[in-house]
C-alpha cells in the first residue's frame, strides 16, 4: 500500500480519473492507493477503497461490468448480466425454473470456461454451468474475454476455453450486516441474509438465500396452425444458496452450497386435454469448497489452486400422467478433485515466462441401465510468454492437454485423448488507442454423456475443435468527470467435427457423433460513455453484434450456407442509468433478431424481440450506520412474448419488489 497526500483542491474524482490512463497499460500489475485522513489547514487526506487493476487489459478482447454499474442493472442470476455484452447469447429453457447456459459468438455453451476467483466451475456429465444457480449479491464485477484472460500468473485450464467468463467475489472492507425480502410475480417470494467483516488485513463474507415461486406465468403461444392462450404449469422451483468466502492478500478461499427441487415444465404442444400435459421433476444438490495462492517475490510470481466439488442430481418423470413421455428416475452422482500450479518468471521489466500443470480426477456414477461407473483423468500444461516493450505487446501461448477415461465395461472406456493447442495474440498501444489481433485453436473433450450415456453415448467421439481468429481496436477518453470508451472487434470463427445427437437408429433412438463444419463470421462492438455533474452521474452502455454464423458441412446439401440454428443475425443492448445522490433510475433494452431454429424447415423461425426493463432503487440512511434500501422493477414492460428455445415460452411482463435493510 502506499501513501499519497494531496492538496485540498485535489477531489477524488480527480485523482481516480488521472490515475486510470496511468494504470490501464500496466500488465500484470497492481496497484493499490491509500489516501488516509488527516485534518492540517494545507492538506485534506480521504480514504477510498483499494483499487486493483490486472491483466494486459489492452490486447485482450474483453467486456467488463463492474461496481455501481453491475448493482444498477435489472439482475438477479449471473445469466442475466451476461446478456448485456456484445456476442453473448443466453438459452433459457423455460423461464424461472429452467437452466440458463451462455453461448459466445455462436460456437456453443461447452466452448465457454466460467469462473469464480479464478476456479472453473465445471460438470464432467453434460460438459455445460447452469447459471441460473449463481447469484449476483455477492460478485464485484464480472468479465467476458474473446480467448482467454492475459494475466500474469495463469493456470493451465484458463488456457483451455474459446471464451472464458469471470466472476469475482466482493471483498468486504467495513463490517456489516444486511437483510434482503423480496416478492415477485408468479407468488415469488426470497430472502437473502448477508454478514461481512474486515479485520487485520482479513476479510469474510457469509451469504444465505432462500427463494420459493409457483412460476405459473400467463403465456401466449401463436404460429400458422395453432393460437394458444395458457399458463405455465409445473415450474415451480424452490431453492436454498449458502456460501462464504475468506480473503487475505493474495488468498482466497470459498464455499458454497445449493439446493433445489423444481419442476420441469417441458415444451408447449397443441393437445386435446390435460391429460397429455409432461410431467417432470428434478432435484440438485452441488458444493464445493476452493482455495487460491498467489504471490510476488520480486521477478517471481507463484499461483496455486485447489477444489473439490460434489454434485446430485436425480431427474424424475415416472408420474401416472405421463402417458407420451419416457418414464425415468436416473440419478447422477459426481466426485470431482482439482488442483493446480503456475510459476512466473519477469527476468525483464517488460517480459514474463509462464509455467503451469493442472490435474482433474472425476468420477461420475449413475444408475442407469447398464451403466458403469466412469472415472476421468484431466491433465493440462502450459507454457506462455507476455512481452511488452515500446507500446507494442506479444503474447503467446502452447498449451498440452491430455484426458483418459477408466470403466469396467465390456466395451471398455474411450482412447485416451492428447493434444497440443497455440494461440498468440498481438497488439499496440499509443495514447488513448490500441490495436489487437489474435489467433487461437482450441477443442473441448466429449462430455461423459456423450461418450458413455447409455444408447445414445458414443466412445469413438473426436474433439470439437475451434480455430479462431480476430482483429480489434480501443479508443479511450477520459477528461475529469466525462469518460468514453469504444471497441470493436472483427472475427472469424470456423468450428470442425461438430458434436450433436441425430437419431440414426430410428425416431427413438438417437446417437451422438461427429458432423459438421461451420464457419460464422461478424463483428462486436460496444461504446460506453459517463459523466457526473454535481451530484448526477449517467451511464449509457451499448453493445451490438452482427454475424453469419453458416453451416458449411457438405456442399451438396440444400442446407449448405444456410445460418446455424439459434445464431441470430443482429443483436444489441442498451442501457441508460441516472443516478441522484442515493436514488437511480436504470432503462436497458436488449433486441435479438429472428433465429432459425429447425433444419427440417427453414422458414421455422424463432421471432425477434425487444426486451425493455425498468428499475427504480433508493437508498436513506437514518443515523450514521442504518440504512434502509427500496428497489421496484418491471421486466418486459411491453409485455412482448418470446422464446429463446420453440415452444418453451418466457414470461411476459412481471415485476420484482425488493426490501433491504443494513447496518
Amino acid at each position: 500500500m502506499s501513501r499519497i497526500d494531496f492538496p485540498t483542491f485535489a477531489s477524488k474524482r480527480f485523482l481516480i480519473m488521472s490515475l486510470l490512463p496511468l494504470v490501464m497499460p500496466m500488465a500484470a500489475k497492481s496497484v493499490t492507493s491509500t489516501i488516509s485522513t488527516d485534518n492540517s489547514d494545507d492538506f485534506r487526506i480521504d480514504t477510498i477503497p483499494e483499487l486493483i487493476v490486472t491483466g494486459l487489459q489492452p490486447i485482450v478482447t474483453s467486456q467488463t461490468l463492474k461496481g455501481t454499474e453491475l448493482r444498477a442493472l435489472s439482475t438477479t442470476s449471473v445469466a442475466d448480466a451476461l446478456k448485456y455484452f456484445a456476442g453473448a447469447q443466453i438459452k433459457d429453457y423455460g423461464g424461472l425454473g429452467g437452466m440458463k447456459t451462455v453461448n459466445v459468438r455462436s460456437m456453443g455453451a461447452h466452448h465457454v470456461g466460467i469462473y469464480i476467483d479464478g476456479i472453473r466451475l465445471t460438470n464432467a456429465q453434460n460438459g455445460t454451468v447452469d447459471l441460473g444457480k449463481y447469484s449476483l449479491s455477492t460478485m464485484e464485477s464480472v468479465e467476458l474475454f474473446n480467448g482467454n484472460k492475459l494475466d500474469r500468473c495463469q493456470s493451465p485450464s484458463e488456457f483451455s476455453s474459446a471464451s472464458t467468463v469471470y466472476f469475482r467475489t466482493r471483498r468486504p472492507t467495513t463490517d456489516s450486516l444486511s437483510l434482503m425480502l423480496r416478492a415477485a410475480s408468479f407468488s415469488t417470494f426470497s430472502g437473502k441474509l448477508n454478514l461481512q467483516t474486515s479485520r487485520k488485513g482479513w476479510q469474510a463474507m457469509i451469504d444465505a438465500e432462500a427463494l420459493h415461486t409457483k412460476g405459473n406465468y400467463p403465456f401466449r403461444y401463436k404460429s400458422e396452425y395453432e393460437d394458444t392462450i395458457g399458463r405455465r404449469s409445473n415450474n415451480d422451483i424452490r431453492y436454498y444458496r449458502l456460501e462464504g468466502a475468506l480473503f487475505n492478500k493474495g488468498f482466497s478461499s470459498h464455499v458454497y452450497y445449493y439446493y433445489s427441487e423444481r419442476g420441469c415444465p417441458g415444451g408447449i404442444v397443441r393437445r386435446l386435454s390435460d391429460k397429455y400435459t409432461n410431467i417432470g421433476r428434478e432435484w440438485d444438490s452441488d458444493f464445493f469448497i476452493q482455495a487460491s495462492y498467489r504471490n510476488s517475490y520480486g521477478p517471481h510470481s507463484i499461483l496455486a489452486n485447489l477444489k473439490y466439488s460434489n454434485e446430485y442430481l436425480r431427474y424424475n418423470t415416472d408420474y401416472p400422467d405421463n402417458q407420451n413421455t419416457v418414464k425415468a428416475d436416473n440419478h447422477y452422482h459426481t466426485n470431482d478433485i482439482y488442483a493446480a500450479a503456475a510459476y512466473t518468471w519477469s527476468p525483464f521489466t517488460w517480459l514474463d515466462i509462464n509455467a503451469g500443470y493442472d490435474f482433474r480426477w472425476t468420477r461420475m456414477k449413475a444408475d442407469l441401465k447398464r451403466f458403469t461407473p466412469v472415472t476421468r483423468h484431466d491433465q493440462k500444461a502450459v507454457i506462455a510468454l507476455n512481452a511488452e516493450k515500446w507500446g507494442f505487446r506479444l503474447a503467446a501461448s502452447i498449451l498440452f492437454q491430455h484426458y483418459k477415461d477408466f470403466t469396467a465395461t465390456k466395451a471398455g472406456a474411450a482412447d485416451p485423448l492428447h493434444k497440443f493447442t497455440p494461440s498468440v495474440t498481438l497488439g499496440y498501444s499509443t495514447g488513448n488507442f490500441n490495436v489487437h489481433a489474435w489467433y487461437k485453436r482450441i477443442f473441448r473433450v466429449p462430455t461423459l454423456n456423450d461418450l458413455y450415456y447409455t444408447q445414445s453415448g458414443n466412445r469413438n467421439l473426436k474433439p470439437e475443435y475451434t480455430t479462431q481468429w480476430d482483429l480489434g481496436g480501443e479508443y479511450m477518453l477520459l477528461t475529469g468527470a466525462f469518460s468514453f470508451t469504444a471497441k470493436a472487434d472483427i472475427y472469424l470463427n470456423r468450428v470442425t467435427d461438430r458434436i450433436v445427437c441425430l437419431p440414426l437408429r430410428g425416431t427413438y433412438t438417437w446417437s451422438m457423433m461427429n458432423y459438421g463444419y461451420t464457419f460464422c463470421r461478424g463483428l462486436n462492438a460496444t461504446l460506453n460513455g459517463r459523466y457526473a455533474y454535481k451530484d448526477f452521474n449517467f451511464s449509457l452502455l451499448t453493445s451490438f453484434t452482427i454475424q453469419r454464423d453458416l453451416d458449411r458441412t457438405d456442399p451438396e446439401s440444400e442446407l449448405y450456407n444456410k445460418p446455424i440454428c439459434y445464431s441470430p443475425t443482429f443483436s444489441c443492448g442498451l442501457t441508460g442509468i441516472i443516478a441522484w445522490r442515493r436514488l437511480s433510475l436504470t432503462l436497458s433494452d436488449i433486441f435479438v433478431g429472428k433465429r432459425m431454429w429447425s433444419y427440417a424447415d427453414p422458414d421455422d423461425i424463432l421471432k425477434p424481440y425487444n426486451n425493455v426493463d425498468l428499475k427504480l432503487d433508493y437508498t436513506h440512511s437514518i443515523g450514521k450506520k442504518f440504512n434502509i434500501g427500496a428497489t421496484f422493477e418491471i421486466l418486459d414492460i411491453f409485455d412482448v412474448q418470446y422464446e429463446h428455445i420453440p415452444r418453451y415460452p418466457m414470461p411476459g411482463r412481471n415485476w420484482r419488489m425488493t426490501l433491504t435493510f443494513s447496518i
